[in-house]
């Protein structure tokens, strides 16, 4: 198991390194999230505890969660108890301040990582269209004539959730709390990011999608008839 740092302070890295290492886990350290999160299915991380002060918190919570649920902690110079709260309604796990107790955030990451760890796996049954079968077990698309393709979590969780109510809209609201688990400001901004990967993955023409439709102003429908 393995935690993805983002700092650039080298101070704070060597801090954070030796929590998160104290904490049972690999660390891996990146200067830019969007680049980690551009590379996050070749290598997922169990943690991601974000240090840099120069980015929007919101923006970091946001661009995280387009791409994963793992346990996210934010480290803040300074944050107001109503900043905190937005930024865990956003979807953050943990924010603290700069001035952090250390064995009080390596026993609160530990905490983080059984937590998710040891969420009940359940056993789903695999799904098909007319061209392709979703797998659960290994989250992965079968397309006919071609290699399968593996799916993000949040990808997955979208495709099944819109599966399992084909030919029926699934509202942008329920979509965020299937997908995500909560709901808030900015939710139709990340729906939308991730049906457009998900097209890229499921249609043949992602820009005149036939499985993935858009039912404007209400949500989305997974629709088998294609034509």
């Amino acid at each position: 198991m393995y935690a993805l740092l983002i700092a650039e302070d080298p101070d704070e890295i060597a801090i954070f390194s030796v929590v998160l290492q104290r904490a049972g886990l690999a660390v891996t350290t990146a200067r830019n999230l969007d680049q980690a999160m551009d590379n996050w299915t070749e290598r997922p991380a169990e943690v991601i505890l974000i240090a840099n002060a120069e980015a929007s918190p919101q923006d970091q919570v946001l661009r995280v969660r387009t791409e994963t649920l793992v346990p996210l902690i934010l480290v803040l110079d300074s944050a107001d108890n109503r900043a905190q709260s937005e930024l865990l309604r956003l979807g953050a796990d943990l924010v603290i301040a700069s001035s952090f107790d250390a064995k009080l955030l390596i026993a609160q990451v530990g905490v983080l990582v059984r937590r998710a760890s040891t969420l009940p796996a359940f056993s789903l049954p695999s799904l098909s269209a007319t061209d392709f079968t979703l797998d659960p077990t290994t989250r992965t698309i079968e397309l006919a004539g071609k290699p399968p393709q593996r799916l993000t979590h949040l990808e997955f969780r979208l495709l099944y959730t819109l599966m399992i109510n084909r030919n029926h809209v699934v509202s942008t609201e329920t979509i965020v709390e299937r997908v995500w688990g909560y709901t808030g400001q900015g939710d139709r901004d990340l729906v939308r990011g991730l049906i457009s990967r998900l097209r890229v993955k499921v249609e043949t023409d992602p820009r005149s999608p036939q499985y993935i439709q858009t039912m404007p102003g209400v949500g989305y429908l997974f629709s088998d008839e294609v034509h």
